[in-house]
């Protein structure tokens, strides 16, 4: 009964919601059939969102402070501090289960409290390391995993997949993990055996033997080669450097560009949910620094970059070229993940999968540590323990306010900002951010309105970052009607010339069949134009819209997207299509 109960509510909701919509304003609508259009979401917002961790000296947090404790400065700037959030009260509160054929990404359903996403890394981590890694998460669900603590898991093996969705129960992400299978890694070719040209073993490491023509045995005895088949054996080993080279290159290249998107799709998933989200990466290398232009470059980059270094090697030549080829075709989509990242308030938390081993990189270390320092997280490497760094991750939950400011400078001209916090209180420990990019892709020369939105109807899981309630439901004209309601709070607004508030928002919905191919889609588009009083109502009660699809008897799921025009923010839905 309460359930049925609960549907008759929001039902009379959304006949209020819609008999106003229709009175107040008609939704002036263009219905297509077209392949479903999408934008490129918008990385920031007119307030900067900044979430800050406090401690004391043993690593505790640090309670009872006010707004008038903190200090933030921009470029040096003092900001005046627009709202704040005191430590552990930035989580939705939990709301009772939807009704039956109702679903939502709000956060209230997505994660009621602090959400915490693992993301296990396997096309960035060799397979024992993975093997390694997945022992220590298991050993900390089972010995130091806390009740009430919200964890999600994902898994990055080419593209992202959803392993388990937030959970607070310790035996279901224990279950989660022991499914997770380490795996080769992908675009593993630099670490694939190799044949020297002089005859080596073809199953040691993946290295070329250089050749000495005054030495090297011919193919039919003992004799020294002539010059002529010395240089012809100098010029295919350097053909098989160059070769090998180009191998490991482009397999860098292709791992850097899958974990980019994998980031994109987190920020879509998470940025939505309120307060810090702690992401903790568990990798073997990260491929690329959030700061491209300060980012430190690898030994065979500044080999490549200095011409008075000995390139020792075609092989070299090429890696080196690599890396500063990827910072520089690559610059303008880091700075736009960092900058969707930092909107979203996501905190990274690297941690080395190698654990403790005196053959890591030092440079794959610094670029572990660069990317939590960007992002207010800590990066935890070289160290057996790989669990302390979940463990710690979980404690700065509890320990982080959010601070709020409207910049001085509003120009967003895509420039790196710097940012500063600093806390009125001894003895206490501050982590947050370094700074953020003023970008807003909506307005770059290159901005795509379709790419955002196709790619966030394939996500492993809801975006969040326009939320709202779908019901989808047969016709009488046998057609598959779809509701929106969608929370007005989340979706931007520019005045009107009637002193009030304007719109534009679209709404998608498309159908798969059970293999994942598109059969059909519309779309609609919303431009109300409404009065201050009525403008009350709607962020009240939420802006209603129908749209009727075609009922195809292969369809299996249904994707529904909800678009802010203006700011590229978009919020998904993925429901099974109602029985006829």
């Amino acid at each position: 009964m309460k359930a049925v109960s609960a549907r008759a509510r929001w039902f009379s909701v959304c006949l209020i919601v819609l008999a106003f919509t229709v009175a107040v304003y008609r939704v002036r609508a263009q219905q297509s059939s077209a392949q479903v259009p999408a934008p490129t979401i918008r990385v920031t917002t007119h307030m900067v969102l900044v979430d800050v961790v406090v401690t004391d000296k043993q690593g505790k947090p640090a309670t009872g402070l006010h707004p008038e404790d903190f200090v933030i400065e921009e470029n040096g700037k003092v900001q005046k501090i627009a709202t704040f959030v005191p430590a552990g009260e930035n989580a939705p509160t939990s709301a009772p289960p939807l009704p039956p054929g109702i679903y939502s990404n709000r956060p209230q359903y997505r994660s009621p409290g602090p959400a915490t996403v693992m993301l296990l890394d396997a096309i960035n981590t060799p397979f024992k390391d993975q093997s390694y890694a997945r022992r220590q998460m298991l050993r900390f669900i089972q010995e130091q995993y806390k009740p009430g603590q919200r964890m999600a898991v994902f898994t990055l093996t080419g593209p992202l997949n959803e392993l388990q969705d937030f959970t607070t129960d310790p035996q279901i992400l224990h279950t989660a993990l022991q499914r997770y299978i380490p795996r080769p890694q992908e675009f593993a070719i630099a670490g694939q055996p190799t044949t020297s040209i002089a005859g080596g073993n073809p199953t040691a490491p993946s290295t070329v033997t250089a050749v000495d023509p005054a030495t090297a045995p011919a193919s039919g005895g003992s004799s020294t080669l002539g010059p002529g088949m010395a240089q012809l054996v100098d010029s295919v080993q350097q053909a098989l450097q160059s070769f090998e080279g180009a191998q490991a290159a482009y397999a860098e290249d292709q791992r850097a560009i899958l974990t980019l998107n994998a980031l994109n799709s987190l920020a879509r998933i998470l940025g939505g949910l309120p307060g810090r989200k702690n992401l903790i990466w568990v990798t073997g290398n990260l491929p690329f620094s959030l700061i491209p232009e300060n980012r430190n470059m690898t030994d065979a980059e500044l080999t490549e970059s200095l011409p008075s270094l000995q390139v020792h090697s075609v092989e070299q030549h090429a890696a080196g070229n690599q890396a500063a080829m990827f910072r520089q075709s690559h610059a303008g989509e880091i700075r736009e993940t960092a900058a969707r990242l930092a909107s979203g308030e996501v905190a990274i938390y690297p941690i080395d999968a190698r654990g403790l081993s005196i053959s890591t990189a030092i440079d794959s270390q610094e670029t572990m540590r660069e990317m939590a320092r960007e992002t207010g997280g800590r990066a935890y490497v070289n160290q057996n323990e790989v669990r302390m760094g979940v463990e710690r991750a979980f404690e700065d939950q509890s320990a982080t306010y959010t601070l709020g400011y409207y910049p001085e400078n509003k120009k967003y001209d895509g420039k790196y900002r710097q940012l500063k916090v600093k806390v009125k209180r001894d003895g206490v420990d501050v982590q947050s951010r370094r700074g953020y990019f003023a970008i807003d892709p909506t307005q770059m020369k290159d901005y795509n309105p379709s790419q955002e939105l196709a790619s966030a109807l394939v996500d492993v899981a809801p975006a969040t970052l326009v939320t709202f309630r779908a019901q989808a439901k047969p016709s009488a004209n046998g057609k598959l009607g779809v509701d929106f309601l969608v929370d007005a709070d989340t979706l931007s607004t520019e005045d009107s010339s009637n002193g009030g508030k304007k719109f534009s928002v679209s709404f998608f919905a498309a159908l798969y069949s059970a293999t994942g191919k598109m059969l059909k889609n519309e779309s609609i588009r919303a431009n109300p134009s409404v009065k201050a009083e009525d403008y009350k109502q709607i962020l009240q009660h939420g802006m209603m819209v129908h749209m009727d699809l075609d009922q195809l008897a292969e369809a299996k799921d249904l994707r529904l997207a909800v678009r802010d025009d203006r700011t590229g923010y978009v919020g998904t839905i993925n429901a099974p299509v109602p029985a006829h």
